[in-house]
């Protein structure tokens, strides 16, 4: 059984039984679509089945990588956008610790990205560090063409030769693409790149559990093999329950389109935990390309608390009530301080002497959640009971499936994204690509 557990406590009074139990239904036929592969995007959905499906052996190529480049590295380049990217971040920053000494940590390298931007200055910056550093890259890409990882690749690429010679870069990068074609594997065939294989069946968002996601958390020095013990877990329960018998998924996707029916249009991802903050990030990519299609989706933002109280505090509490909230709680520190007493008591705090911060943290998430629930803003809570690979790779698989079973209700295709590619053809024709040129004639007269 998972560990997660999920609590509409402070979200149920702003919806009836009736409109719950509906929604619920719905939810249940789109866990049905998903599993049996009959929907919109069903050529999409290897994700499904794939923590379970995952070898020993797979994830034994992937460790034996990962040594590789910490035995001859101190940074690991990952070069990516996206999906590419965000999985990887989220689950390294939710488990590294913020101030831990190099000499405390496991055996790793230090992690940077590039290519998920355009800006110059990052750039340029990135490769004046690298200049004197012994790295690695590990470029990810399905077609190797995207503009952003392209650029930045192109770049690495130039510095890795100049400094250990064009025969020796194939011991430096690491290549996760596509399994036959694209840009990206017949360079990587052609200097003999390591390659590791983005799965045809999956999406880019979706990703994490395969050598997309791996790789990087491998050579951060963390157990995939926990990870994705953490994720089976919970395809198991996902698969295996149904709504009527407690499905979790259903529960909070039933709940979020329900709340969205009467017009709470964002959902606020809240954290009490900032080693959460780049989840966050995923979970906003995750839902945000997923659902906001034709008109329709509940618009994913996040919010850092306690931090965020004192800037977007006013607004959650007072402000439009278009909103909804999912809080993620963390029951239990891996360390805790405990507060003592003060014989002046000139900053007031005397009454804290002998409480654990933890449990500050938590009575200023509660009484955040009451205070918001009465202002208008309903609440859902999702419980963790610590931070560590199993735990996580539990939660990013729950809320895969959850969005997967939220689209389908909304009636929109989760695994398609047509909207992106509109600003990537206007970009290509300001740049003078070969074959945008009566697009750039269009833009030009729109804006002159």
């Amino acid at each position: 059984m998972s560990n997660l557990k999920i609590s509409d406590r402070f979200a149920k009074s702003f919806l009836t039984e009736t409109l719950i139990q509906n929604e619920l239904e719905k939810a249940e036929k789109a866990r049905q679509t998903l599993l049996q592969k009959t929907g919109p995007g069903n050529e999409f959905l290897g994700w499904v089945d794939l923590p379970g499906k995952i070898s020993g052996d797979d994830l034994q190529k992937l460790r034996v990588a990962a040594e590789t480049i910490q035995s001859h590295s101190q940074f690991l380049v990952v070069v990516g956008i996206g999906g590419s990217y965000l999985g990887a971040r989220a689950v390294i920053e939710a488990l590294t610790p913020e101030f831990s000494a190099p000499e405390t940590q496991k055996k790793s390298v230090k992690i940077i990205y590039a290519g998920h931007h355009l800006d110059a200055d990052y750039h340029s910056r990135l490769l004046a560090f690298l200049e004197n550093k012994e790295f690695s890259v590990n470029v990810i890409s399905k077609s190797g063409t995207t503009t952003e990882p392209a650029i930045a690749f192109r770049l690495l690429l130039s510095l890795l030769e100049r400094k250990y010679g064009r025969e020796n870069v194939k011991k430096r990068v690491f290549a996760t693409t596509d399994r036959e074609k694209g840009a990206l594997k017949q360079l990587a065939d052609e200097y003999g790149f390591p390659t590791f294989v983005i799965p045809d069946d999956v999406g880019g968002r979706y990703s994490v559990f395969t050598p997309v996601g791996l790789l990087p958390i491998a050579a951060a020095g963390f157990s995939i093999n926990k990870l994705i013990d953490g994720a089976k877990q919970m395809e198991t329960e996902l698969k295996s329950k149904s709504a009527s018998d407690g499905n979790i998924a259903t529960i909070y996707a039933a709940i979020r389109n329900a709340l969205y029916t009467k017009g709470k249009k964002t959902e606020i991802l809240v954290s009490y935990t900032p080693a959460l903050s780049f989840l966050s990030e995923w979970w906003k990519q995750l839902f945000g390309e997923s659902e906001g299609k034709t008109g329709k989706g509940i618009f994913p933002a996040s919010v850092q608390f306690t931090t965020d109280l004192h800037s977007m505090g006013q607004y959650i509490q007072d402000g439009e009530r278009l909103l909804m909230e999912t809080v993620i709680k963390v029951e239990a520190p891996k360390q805790d301080v405990y507060l003592t007493e003060k014989p002046d008591d000139r900053d007031g705090l005397n009454y804290l002497a002998g409480k654990k911060l933890s449990e500050v943290n938590q009575s200023a998430m509660l009484g955040t959640l009451i205070a918001h629930r009465d202002g208008g803003v309903p609440c859902l809570e999702i419980t963790l009971p610590t931070l560590n690979e199993e735990m996580v790779g539990e939660l990013l698989y729950f809320f895969e499936f959850a969005c997967g079973v939220s689209g389908y209700m909304l009636g929109v295709n989760p695994f398609d994204q047509p909207g992106v590619e509109d600003y990537k053809n206007n970009m290509f024709a300001l740049l003078g690509k070969k074959g945008f040129e009566k697009r750039k004639e269009e833009i030009l007269s729109h804006i002159r």
